[in-house]
């Protein structure tokens, strides 16, 4: 059997980290590991697979010594620099970052969705944003069955998804409301430092993630609008989103409403659902169980509930659909990306 060799750039950060908690799990074919990081954090030691690694920092030659793979968790500004080189030199890019996603030449993939846009890259595969990927993965098998017409996306995102300082900004508004601080929702009146969001997001949902646009809508509602339409393919299908961050540590959570070109049976698009790879449903309003975060947190699978038809359309329907966005939305699709593209190389 063929050994490949990996390297994980931005490793000590939190999608980073998790990449190498979902290694661990897998048993790919992979002989030798390297990790990277920024100047900042060279030098630092990381427990991976019962060895030591020293984290090493990233330049121009690190790629100089082959890599069959690399996954790339590390910003946009990085990937932009140094995707380019380790693909030059015969690597294959997993990047995490938005850098590439809307690139014509670089593929945009959810395995369980477009596997076969795999095969279309040139070096670079890019990871869709995180909300996208468990939203797709539970859009899929419906629009092949029923044929989408429009989609309306409300998503209710985790903190852990603005990384550490958005974890920080939540945590310390909870210490400081344990202590009995009282404070007016704005910046100026907050008595505590707000390292990543405008406003406290404890007690609060913020219903801007990332830079708003001239048209009015959140750069993350138009990735939302544009990556679902290049990874299904269908240029012209008819999506509206609006993205909240929420108080919560991990996992997003979507509320979905479908339109269908086509008509259903409720208890088919249940079994279609749960029959899809990585699909998890749980839908039981009897007995209260549907998904919610913190049992969906530190799994892999996308999670489907409260599947109910929309009475105000002839061919709608509800989805609520949660995901770990560190595992699912970033890292475990990553790998599942490096896992696909071994099985091609077979």
């Amino acid at each position: 059997m063929k050994n490949y060799k990996l390297a994980v750039v931005g490793a000590t950060g939190v999608v980073g980290r998790t990449a190498l908690k979902v290694l661990e799990e897998k048993n790919l074919p992979i002989s030798e590991y390297a990790f990277f990081a920024s100047k900042r954090s060279c030098g630092q030691k990381v427990s991976f697979l019962g060895k030591d690694y020293t984290i090493q920092e990233l330049n121009e030659n690190s790629f100089d010594e082959h890599f069959d793979f690399a996954i790339f968790s590390a910003g946009s500004s990085t990937s932009e620099k140094y995707a380019p080189i380790a693909a030059s030199k015969g690597c294959i890019v997993v990047d995490n970052s938005s850098c590439f996603r809307m690139d014509k030449d670089v593929p945009l993939v959810v395995p369980e969705v477009n596997p076969e846009d795999i095969k279309k890259n040139k070096g670079i595969i890019a990871n869709p944003n995180c909300s996208t990927i468990q939203a797709v993965v539970a859009l899929k098998p419906l629009d092949d069955n029923f044929k989408i017409k429009r989609i309306v996306y409300s998503t209710y995102q985790a903190v852990s998804g603005a990384g550490r300082d958005g974890i920080y900004d939540l945590e310390n508004g909870i210490e400081h409301f344990q202590k009995g601080d009282n404070y007016i929702n704005n910046t100026k009146s907050t008595p505590y430092e707000l390292k990543k969001f405008p406003y406290p997001i404890f007690n609060n949902c913020l219903p801007h993630i990332d830079n708003f646009l001239d048209n009015g809508y959140t750069k993350e509602e138009m990735k939302m609008i544009n990556e679902t339409k290049k990874i299904l393919h269908n240029d012209s299908l008819a999506i509206t989103a609006t993205t909240v961050r929420v108080p919560v540590i991990n996992s997003h959570s979507e509320s979905i409403n479908v339109e269908f070109e086509k008509e259903y049976n409720l208890d088919d698009v249940k079994k279609i659902l749960s029959e899809f790879p990585g699909i998890t449903v749980i839908d039981d309003i009897s007995n209260l169980k549907y998904p919610i975060a913190t049992d969906c947190t530190g799994k892999n699978e996308v999670f489907v509930g409260r599947i109910r038809r929309d009475y105000s359309l002839n061919s709608g329907i509800n989805l609520w659909v949660v995901a770990d966005n560190i595992r699912k939305g970033a890292a475990t699709n990553a790998i599942q990306i490096v896992e696909k593209l071994i099985e091609f190389d077979k």
